[in-house]
């Protein structure tokens, strides 16, 4: 029976428990996922969350306090300034367990347990959703399309118009090609009026 047993020891005393998961925290930080037992994925959950939760607020005093926890200068470093940008929006739940199945030597339940924000394969569109959930944002959403719906019918008529212009153009260029016969047909009377002079000169003698 588990009566009053909140915490999993994980097999270990205390001291060799609290070093274990500072060092699947610093790991955590560090490489963004670990693969581990489900057991000590849940108990590094527990551990490494408040952690990030103190690296929002970029103090010296929260710096001392994760320091105390993780006893890595070089993961506190990074906890504050690449993983607290990241999460800076997220009231909680900075990591996520994915199960693997059971380990092939001792049949273990394996997982992987990886920061929520560093996967860019599960959170591509979500991230946006989360934010659009309120009442207010979806009334500004669904007046974003009504308001370009006219932007977009507003160029229509001038390509019609353009339409329009073209034939005009070409109702033009029709009498140029019209005109061109009748600027010949007076060229060939020209040479007969000359010879009717002739012809009356030649009867007057």
């Amino acid at each position: 029976m588990r009566h009053g047993k909140k915490v999993n020891h994980l097999s270990r005393q205390t001291g060799h428990r609290k070093s274990m998961l500072a060092n699947m925290a610093c790991s955590l930080i560090e490489h963004k996922r670990i693969i581990t037992t489900v057991a000590k994925a849940k108990a590094l959950k527990q551990f490494v969350e408040p952690l990030v939760t103190k690296s929002k607020e970029d103090t010296t005093h929260n710096r001392r306090i994760v320091f105390a926890y993780i006893r890595n200068k070089y993961a506190v470093t990074e906890l504050f300034r690449e993983v607290a940008a990241k999460v800076g929006d997220r009231p909680g739940g900075y990591t996520r367990i994915i199960k693997l199945g059971n380990r092939l030597g001792d049949n273990a339940d394996m997982c992987m347990i990886e920061l929520v924000d560093f996967n860019e394969l599960y959170n591509g569109g979500k991230k946006e959703e989360k934010k659009g959930r309120t009442r207010r944002a979806k009334k500004s959403t669904t007046s974003a399309p009504v308001a370009a719906a006219p932007k977009a019918e507003a160029p229509a008529p001038v390509v019609e118009d353009a339409v329009e212009e073209t034939p005009v153009a070409e109702v033009v260029e029709t009498p140029v090609v019209e005109e061109t016969p009748v600027a010949e047909a007076p060229a060939e009377e020209a040479p007969e009026a000359p010879a009717t002079d002739e012809e009356s000169k030649e009867e007057q003698a």
